[in-house]
């Protein structure tokens, strides 16, 4: 065995990645992709290849800044994206493709109903896969600095997928953000958790289903996801309740919730698992109890909003009824928004970006300072309370 000064001195006499920064000019950042990728272990002729075609796309750009989708309330974003046609089709779906849920069931412990509601928002079941140019997405987005730790090591996986055959850079095409096929995987992604689901020796997300379906449900099994278990259940919850202890930083099991007055729309709640209850748009609107699989949607997407439209629309695909709305009490614009992410900022909460989106962290500093004021503490942001502020 060689000592360590040995082994330290033939380490340093390797060549070393360099790592290529945000910003600056494009093209000097994809020659030190180039170099990076290289020095990782990538054949030059092949890395030549795939950066050859790979252009800065302004419109991955523009996309990135206007999600203003993630600034609809959960009823509006839920109504209008759960529609007859949309569940007409999981519903054939599940038929259409019983064997490869039934073989997702067995292998990984999750429901036909979690998958499908993902293949429906994501690409209205393989229909609408995007037609962005991948990896010109992925060089724009890993150059801008937003977000370029997340979006620089998906260049390189897809460095390795075309080195299989799986990716090709001037003609994959698929969302804004980088994600391919009919589940939306980042390259990354499909390196851990792709799965030839047809048996045809490759992995092809945008033409196979059920490449697609397996992948999706290998990836969420390794996000955590936990075999057989529920991950979100329509609740009615009694007006006395302490609305302090709500949401997803509070959590009980299912026995205290009920000794609380919690109680299950249909059904019954599940044995033995804990629970945050979970009120999207305060105490007058829509509950349901959340458990611990609900989190595991959050390393799917971080958006409060379509991740709890995910998990109710599963429920539905599943035969749950459509939820009770209630009478919530009006929520704030964008602009009001932004004002109450200021003075929550101002007064020590991390809210993140002032971007006028009702995230956790959001809402766990409005659930914070509506206790502080005595306000009912229900984490939904009223006109009552920015008043207050």
């Amino acid at each position: 065995m060689r000592s360590i000064p040995v082994l330290i001195a033939l380490l340093a006499a390797m060549p070393q990645p360099v790592l290529a920064d945000c910003g600056g000019d494009f093209n000097k950042f994809i020659n030190d992709l180039k170099s990076e990728a290289i020095a990782l272990g990538h054949g030059a002729d092949t890395v030549n290849a795939f950066f050859a075609p790979i252009r800065q796309d302004p419109r991955v750009i523009k996309a990135d800044r206007a999600q203003g989708v993630f600034k609809k309330s959960f009823i509006d974003f839920s109504q209008t994206v759960i529609s007859k046609n949309r569940l007409d089709h999981g519903r054939n779906n599940a038929k259409k493709y019983a064997e490869i849920f039934s073989r997702i069931e067995s292998e990984h412990g999750i429901s036909k109903g979690v998958l499908l509601a993902f293949w429906a928002l994501e690409t209205d079941y393989g229909a609408v896969q995007g037609d962005f140019n991948t990896a010109n997405a992925l060089a724009t987005l890993a150059h801008d600095c937003r977000r370029p730790d997340l979006f620089r090591p998906q260049i390189l996986a897809a460095i390795e997928l075309f080195e299989r055959g799986d990716f090709d850079p001037a003609g994959t095409t698929g969302a804004w953000a980088g994600e391919i096929g009919q589940v939306q995987m980042l390259p990354d992604d499909i390196l851990r958790n792709g799965v030839d689901g047809d048996g045809d020796g490759h992995v092809r997300l945008k033409t196979s289903a059920a490449d697609a379906l397996m992948s999706g449900a290998k990836m969420l099994r390794g996000l955590g996801w936990r075999p057989g278990e529920p991950w979100l259940q329509e609740i009615t919850v009694p007006a006395e309740l302490d609305w302090a202890q709500t949401g997803l930083n509070h959590e009980l099991t299912t026995a205290e919730w009920e000794r609380r007055g919690v109680k299950a729309r249909s059904g019954a709640l599940a044995r033995g698992l804990r629970g945050s209850v979970l009120l999207p748009m305060g105490r007058k609107g829509p509950a349901f109890i959340a458990y611990p699989n609900f989190r595991v949607y959050f390393e799917w997407n971080k958006s409060f909003v379509y991740v709890t439209t995910a998990a109710y629309f599963a429920t539905r695909l599943e035969g749950a009824p459509v939820y009770d709305p209630g009478n919530p009490e009006p929520g704030l614009g964008d602009k009001e928004m932004k004002a109450l992410q200021t003075k929550l900022a101002a007064r020590g909460h991390d809210v993140g970006k002032i971007d006028g989106i009702l995230g956790e962290r959001t809402r766990e500093a409005v659930q914070t300072e509506q206790s502080r004021l005595g306000l009912p503490a229900d984490a939904w942001p009223t006109r009552a309370l920015l008043d207050r502020l």
